[in-house]
């Protein structure tokens, strides 16, 4: 069994650092990784921060089961949910079937589902910290965040940490 597993909290950061403001799911485990120094909690051996990348959520998740010690997954990543570039919100699994498209790999897949199934069948607590995309560069690459995107990271961070704490 993967070491992430016997945690209780999962943190994972989605997306793809190529394609411009996708990368902001890495930007936010990127900046929990540094605040490690001021913020003690985030040293539990209860906690994993994970870099999930364009489909490692997919799989990281496919593996929660009864037999897992995970009670909550924080993940954050980008969305589509018509707000303001770089605004942020926090969703939940009665939420998500109401977006209309959730980018959380580089193939489109939705996981709604998957996350909605974790929730009811093993009682896992499920937030998504979503960012107002402004600009994905896909097909071209790209390795920057949107201005707008950039300066929703810290918040974001916040958010996360204060999940941390319920």
């Amino acid at each position: 069994m993967p070491e992430y597993l016997e945690k209780e909290t999962l943190i994972l950061g989605c997306g793809n650092i190529l394609l411009a403001d996708d990368g902001f799911g890495f930007a936010v485990v990127q900046r929990l990784n540094e605040m490690k120094q001021t913020n003690p909690e985030l040293n539990s051996e209860k906690i994993a921060i994970i870099d999930a990348g364009t489909g490692a959520s997919h799989f990281i998740l496919s593996l929660i089961d009864e037999e897992t010690k995970i009670k909550k997954v924080i993940i954050a990543d980008i969305i589509d949910y018509g707000l303001n570039p770089g605004e942020l919100t926090k969703l939940y699994p009665e939420d998500l079937p109401n977006i209309p498209k959730y980018h959380i790999d580089a193939h489109d897949m939705p996981l709604a589902g998957m996350l909605n199934d974790i929730h009811e069948r093993f009682g896992v607590e499920i937030v998504v910290i979503g960012c107002q995309y402004k600009y994905l560069s896909a097909p071209d690459v790209c390795l920057e965040l949107s201005d707008e995107v950039t300066a929703a990271v810290d918040k974001a961070a916040e958010m996360v940490l204060e999940e941390l704490e319920k």
